[in-house]
């Protein structure tokens, strides 16, 4: 009860509901509305100033795409001429709709391949009793530290002596072990999840698959999005394992092709930047859609990892 409600009888009693409090409109403004908004104003202004040094790159990109080539770099954030010919000029001179369709199908395999390896992984850690179990999750965890540059060469030398260098394959099959940062964020996820659930199917009459396929994935879908959106993010913009990779123009990924566009019309011959920063944003866009579909799902799954620690 606030200081201007008032008191009726020898006691305090409760306002009734609906009764309209007695505050003048300005005691109003400064104690809900007007007040926090200026208290807010230093942090509202500290944030637009942080999302406009965030979002100048982005921006810098657009108009650079659809700038001629003699003022690609001239500062100004309008183009005084605009070229929208820049796009149709990228799919002419490369062949970009197969590159895009190329690191679609890798990012997706990727992703779900990753997921599930991880998931099933991370489920046998959290579900199951055995003896070593903590020191084999903190092996699994001390890999997270091996640097990639490592691994590189090992990893090259199987592959070639599969014979599957020169393909795809290499860019997606590792997932199929998992990944020590999704098995980690998953375990963490299936530990919250009540264990009643699954001993109630047990009796029931479920596997162990049915617990981890029935139960345990469709209750963790937050954090299952979380690992999808990752992983194709982190696939999408991948360049070190397609440069080492695929040699085969048809068979690049769109960071390849763009590397190679930039080798064309960036580093010999006529510099065409302008065709390279549009190329450029044609490989962002889709990874701002997929952002925008696909938000609330991360923001919850996220917010679930930090409630349950």
């Amino acid at each position: 009860m606030t200081a201007t409600q008032p008191v009726r009888g020898a006691g305090i009693e409760p306002e009734p509901a609906g009764e309209p409090l007695d505050v003048p409109p300005t005691a109003k403004a400064r104690t809900s509305g007007g007040g926090l908004s200026l208290r807010r104003l230093p942090y509202l202004a500290v944030l637009l100033l942080a999302s406009v040094l965030f979002l100048y790159p982005f921006l810098w990109l657009i108009s650079a795409s659809l700038k001629p080539r003699t003022e690609v770099f001239d500062n100004s954030l309008l183009p005084r001429v605009w070229r929208w010919a820049n796009y149709s000029d990228v799919w002419s001179y490369a062949p970009v709709l197969q590159w895009v369709t190329n690191s679609v199908v890798v990012a997706l395999t990727a992703a779900v391949t990753v997921t599930i390896s991880s998931a099933l992984v991370a489920f046998g850690f959290a579900y199951f009793r055995f003896p070593l179990r903590n020191l084999l999750f903190g092996l699994v965890l001390a890999t997270m530290m091996l640097p990639g540059a490592a691994t590189m060469i090992p990893v090259y030398l199987i592959w070639h002596r599969i014979g599957l260098t020169g393909t795809q394959v290499p860019l997606w099959a590792q997932n199929l072990f998992g990944s020590a940062f999704y098995i980690f964020l998953l375990r963490q996820f299936f530990l919250s999840l009540p264990r009643e659930y699954f001993e109630a199917a047990r009796v029931d009459g479920c596997s162990f698959f049915g617990l981890f396929w029935r139960i345990a994935l469709p209750l963790s879908r937050p954090a299952l999005v979380v690992v999808l959106v990752f992983e194709i993010q982190a696939s999408w913009t991948d360049l070190l394992r397609p440069l080492i990779y695929l040699q085969d123009p048809n068979l690049f990924t769109l960071p390849r092709g763009l590397k190679a566009v930039i080798d064309t019309f960036g580093n010999g011959g006529e510099q065409h930047w302008e065709i390279i920063m549009a190329a450029s944003l044609i490989a962002t866009v889709p990874l701002i859609v997929l952002f925008a579909f696909a938000q609330r799902h991360i923001m919850n799954g996220i917010a679930s990892q930090g409630r349950k620690g």
